[in-house]
């Protein structure tokens, strides 16, 4: 494997994948189960961050916070709590 790749790169590229496998189930007229709509919106949500990360750039975690909030109200998920107790566990 590359040595271009790191855990970044390689995270960045499996949301981005999602995003392309799960971009069907997108939108309120969506049929498909909650947590797989859920899922389609949250990688889809993130994948312009996916793509900074694959491509060197750099992104705002605050803007990143922001979309996964309004997935929260759009799904009525608890992505961003769970975001944040995550990395409260980590420290």
């Amino acid at each position: 494997m590359s040595s271009m790749l790191d855990e970044n790169k390689i995270l960045a590229f499996a949301v981005y994948e999602l995003r392309l496998l799960l971009a069907g189930h997108l939108g309120s007229e969506a049929t498909a189960d909650p947590s797989v709509r859920a899922a389609a919106h949250l990688a889809y949500a993130l994948h312009n961050q996916a793509l900074a990360v694959l491509e060197g750039r750099r992104f705002s975690a605050s803007e990143a916070e922001a979309a996964i909030a309004a997935v929260d109200r759009l799904c009525g998920e608890n992505f961003a709590q769970r975001l944040s107790a995550a990395v409260d566990r980590a420290v």
